[in-house]
């Protein structure tokens, strides 16, 4: 869902997945990346299972296998975490910001690599009754492990913005440092492209969102005015890249935009005109997964439905979008670190399973602890169970 355009697939040496360096990338070549709304999509319209098998093997035709990240993440099974609680699962949802390809270059300069613009930990609780999207910046601090370039060549370990960890290696790469960072064990990863995610939103026939001022953003292809507004697919493209015409231009403020639209994509997704609707479900469907890369234990649409059965059944509250704690990096105000222990707080309950609550965030509240509500960090009076500062799909939000 980022400012840039990208691509991904699968196959190819190692390191490859779902790097546009890698050798098996052509089949998505012409492919602009997003982030995450194609799986969530998928993920609560997971029923249409049903349908008849030639419309069956036409969605799962249109998944690519990220065979290569399997291969390399295998390589490292020895130092990766166990899975602590039967049922749960955690999926990376991952956006790059590659601007090679055509058509790409609209979105800048093709500097040759790509790195991870916007990266989700989605965490299902084992009972289903709950849905926790934790986005992590692009820019914080983390240690990557040494990763296998796509030419086989092996990168040094070392402290870098967490998207350099794409760049490295694919989303190998990125799920190892992930897990590195939470001490959590990714079991699924998916990568989703813009243009999948723009007919997605199409087929629902737009998504509303709710502007406290008019947008004129030429760089974003943005103009709409003040209030309720139904986006179609180029504009909510449009919506969630913008950085100058919406919020302060942070980072930090278009994720926040990012989540509370994916709050309101799924409440649409999630509305019986949709999920009961195979004249609407199907081109919803299609588009979510022509837009997917995923590891081989989601790559058809029988996986995702065996992953995902019973999400439909979550209230929308329980649907909850939030950003890791974070502030400023102490060696550089433009990079961001983890805000301890708040974070580890936060990792600790999604290992175990336990129950996150979020509050809606505002730039200009304060939390219990003293710190802006955008920090993340869990509020102190909200024990044993941690309130963090986000949002969930039932809320009607306004920038």
């Amino acid at each position: 869902m980022g400012e840039d355009a990208g691509t991904a697939g699968s196959g190819g040496g190692p390191g490859d997945g779902a790097s546009a360096s890698g050798v098996g990338l052509k089949r998505r070549r012409r492919r602009r990346r997003l982030g995450i709304a194609g799986i969530v999509v998928v993920a609560l319209a997971g029923g249409a299972v049903g349908v008849g098998w030639a419309v069956y093997a036409k969605l799962s035709g249109n998944i690519t296998a990220d065979e290569a990240a399997a291969a390399e993440l295998a390589r490292y099974e020895k130092e990766r975490p166990t899975s602590l609680v039967r049922g749960a699962q955690n999926v990376l949802l991952i956006g790059s910001d590659s601007r090679s390809g055509d058509g790409n270059a609209r979105y800048g300069r093709d500097s040759g690599t790509e790195r991870s613009d916007t990266t989700i930990l989605l965490h299902l609780a084992a009972g289903r009754d709950s849905v926790t999207a934790v986005s992590l910046p692009r820019d914080l601090m983390v240690h990557v492990p040494g990763c296998h370039r796509p030419d086989g060549s092996l990168t040094e370990p070392a402290l870098q913005q967490f998207n350099y960890a794409f760049a490295a290696g694919g989303s190998a790469c990125s799920i190892r440092t992930v897990e590195k960072l939470t001490g959590i064990r990714i079991d699924h990863h998916v990568v989703v492209d813009f243009e999948g995610f723009k007919e997605m939103v199409d087929a629902l026939d737009g998504v509303e969102v709710c502007l406290r001022k008019p947008v004129d953003d030429k760089d974003a292809k943005l103009k709409l005015p003040a209030g309720r507004v139904t986006l179609d697919g180029e504009q909510a493209l449009g919506y969630v890249r913008a950085r100058k015409s919406l919020g302060d231009g942070s980072d930090t403020d278009r994720m926040d935009r990012q989540q509370r639209f994916l709050g309101a994509l799924v409440s649409k997704v999630q509305s019986n005109d949709v999920l009961l609707n195979p004249v609407k479900l199907y081109p919803v469907l299609d588009a979510a997964t022509s837009s997917l890369t995923t590891d081989p234990g989601l790559a058809s649409l029988r996986d995702l439905y065996d992953l995902v059965r019973g999400l439909r059944g979550i209230p929308t509250e329980r649907v909850q979008f939030l950003t890791v704690p974070r502030e400023s990096y102490s060696g550089d105000a433009n990079r961001d670190q983890l805000v301890q222990p708040a974070a580890e707080k936060l990792f600790t309950r999604l290992r175990t399973d336990e129950p996150v609550t979020v509050t809606a965030s505002r730039r200009d509240a304060t939390d219990a602890t003293g710190g802006t509500a955008n920090s993340g960090e869990p509020r102190a009076a909200d024990s044993p169970a941690p309130t963090f500062s986000g949002n969930t799909a039932d809320e009607d939000v306004c920038e």
